[in-house]
């Protein structure tokens, strides 16, 4: 189990570096280089929303990879959806700006982002299944855990190759050449996820399972669609919370704050390094007291922060900043910690792969996608602080509250065995 879930993890790790590299860099360079002809906001508007494309098209990689995890095996998934993602991420560092190529870049970023979005659409579903098929009834939210750490380490190294480059670059040598750095570094990690990946067992769970579903969305949308769509409603708040801090914040920091980038990815990366880190602690807590209840807390938690966080932010002091971003993502993997193990627990084993993927994708569009856009429009019709921002995700808090409270639970309950009394 170790070995298996520290593959997961590593290979989530992988695909999340390439998918948040985008989004950082769409905060920071892309608008300028690729929509030269748009004001500011307007260029960061645009670039946002090559940034939603990606979230657009992962329902549709987990609709393309849940068919064939579903129909062919969990292993074979995690393959193509690294191959997938670790190409266009690394293609992305070799599209040339606005200025050499004309309207041909900015349509080459979109077509490389869909891309991008199609194999992490495919590899979530993968991961967390083969390690959550793996790992005993009793804990295996805590080994579900692993993959659903992923996304903070790919975060962490994504951030971490930026924040380097713009401490040791000028500002020209970083629009020039700095900022495709990350995406070239990407090929290299990819290659290492697939040897990491070569040696995984399939699923014991897949391999048991006799009648395997001919068309697996067919019986999702059949069987299923009630759940699917409050899954993806009861995700939509962590999508928004860990987007507005790590992608919209950073751009609204560095634009309209005025305080550097250094300053902001520093600030930004502390808080996900103390999320990442407790994923763990909190998947064991729902192998303790369930999974449903954590996500109702975590979600009371969103909807009370939401204005704290966005008046922290507006100080523009990193320490308030970075206790704003804090409170906001703990409330996240208070939720998302226990997804690896709430989100297979809700489908049967014959359609798993594509309900799980299709749910949890779909809160990506409603949460991940809008968030980043909306709300840079919001403050750009504030003031000083932008509690329009503030307003929209308690509300949309707010409603995944509601979705979670519509969800079963579904940790294992365990069989105590009585001895019979004599006589």
């Amino acid at each position: 189990m170790l070995r298996l879930a520290a593959a997961s993890l590593a290979g989530t790790a992988i695909e999340f570096y390439d998918f948040f590299v985008y989004g950082t860099a769409a905060a920071l360079v892309l608008g300028p280089l690729f929509f030269p002809t748009f004001s500011p906001v307007a260029g960061t508007l645009a670039a946002f929303g090559t940034f939603g494309v990606g979230f657009v098209a992962r329902p549709l990689g987990s609709i393309l990879f849940g068919h064939f995890g579903d129909r062919r095996g969990r292993r074979p998934v995690l393959v193509a959806s690294l191959l997938l993602t670790g190409a266009s991420t690394v293609a992305v560092g070799c599209v040339p700006s606005y200025g050499s190529i004309g309207v041909a870049a900015p349509v080459l970023l979109l077509v490389l982002r869909f891309l991008q979005g199609l194999g992490l659409g495919g590899e979530w579903g993968g991961a967390v299944l083969l390690t959550a098929e793996h790992a005993p009834a009793g804990r295996r939210g805590l080994w579900s855990s692993f993959p659903q750490a992923g996304p903070a380490v790919g975060f962490l190294l994504a951030n971490g190759v930026m924040l380097a480059l713009s401490a040791t670059l000028t500002d020209a040598q970083f629009a020039r050449w700095g900022w495709r750095v990350p995406f070239w570094v990407a090929g290299v990690l990819a290659l290492g996820g697939l040897w990491l990946r070569s040696s995984l067992a399939e699923s014991p769970r897949f391999l048991e399972i006799d009648d395997h579903a001919r068309v697996p969305l067919a019986e999702v949308v059949r069987g299923h669609w009630r759940l699917v769509l409050l899954t993806a409603g009861a995700l939509s708040v962590g999508y928004a919370i860990f987007y507005a801090v790590t992608t919209w914040s950073l751009a609204y920091g560095t634009e309209r704050l005025g305080v550097s980038r250094t300053v902001m990815l520093a600030c930004i990366m502390a808080a996900v390094l103390v999320k990442g880190s407790l994923t763990p602690l909190v998947a064991l807590l729902s192998d303790r007291y369930g999974r449903r209840p954590l996500c109702l807390l975590g979600c009371t938690g969103a909807a009370l922060w939401m204005f704290p966080m966005v008046a922290l932010l507006a100080t523009g002091e990193p320490l308030l900043m970075f206790l704003g971003f804090l409170g906001a993502l703990l409330a996240f993997v208070t939720m998302f910690a226990v997804l690896g193990a709430y989100l297979p627990e809700l489908y049967e084993p014959r359609v798993r792969c594509t309900g799980a993927a299709v749910g949890y994708n779909l809160g990506g569009v409603l949460g991940g996608a809008l968030t980043p856009i909306v709300a840079t429009a919001l403050a750009e019709h504030s003031g000083r602080v932008p509690w329009g921002v503030g307003a929209y995700l308690t509300g949309v808090a707010l409603f995944s509250l509601g979705c979670f409270a519509l969800l079963p639970e579904t940790r294992p309950v365990e069989v105590v065995a009585v001895e019979p009394v004599a006589g």
